[in-house]
């Protein structure tokens, strides 16, 4: 418990030094300063997946792609027929809006108001 403890403050800490790298050694190429928050990320990721947290996000992600092969994807045909759907919905909606918009606004300014004639 505490090691972890100890390897995730070590792993912040070489997170950090890669940035306070970048930003200290302006006079560097930019590759290079580029470079240096590259390895200290690395490092940073390198000490962290050895904590038990770390540990933990492998099996989580492990078990996470087990069950994504698992997923009955749909084909192509029946992607195709869902979107041709939705989108046939969306826009019989459209035009239900916007026969009630227009209903509306003939009924209240034209009728009722007499703003129009």
């Amino acid at each position: 418990m505490m090691l972890d403890r100890i390897k995730i403050s070590v792993s912040v800490l070489l997170l950090l030094a890669g940035l306070v790298a970048f930003y200290a050694l302006s006079s560097q190429p930019e590759w290079a300063r580029f470079g240096m928050v590259l390895v200290g990320v690395a490092a940073a990721v390198a000490v962290a997946w050895t904590s038990a947290q770390g540990r933990n996000l492998r099996e989580f992600a492990r078990e996470s792609i087990d069950e994504a092969r698992k997923v009955a994807w749909p084909s192509r045909k029946e992607s195709l027929q869902t979107t041709a759907a939705v989108f046939g919905f969306v826009v019989l909606m459209a035009a239900f809006l916007w026969l009630t918009d227009k209903s509306l606004e003939w009924g209240i300014y034209d009728v009722m108001l007499g703003w129009r004639r």
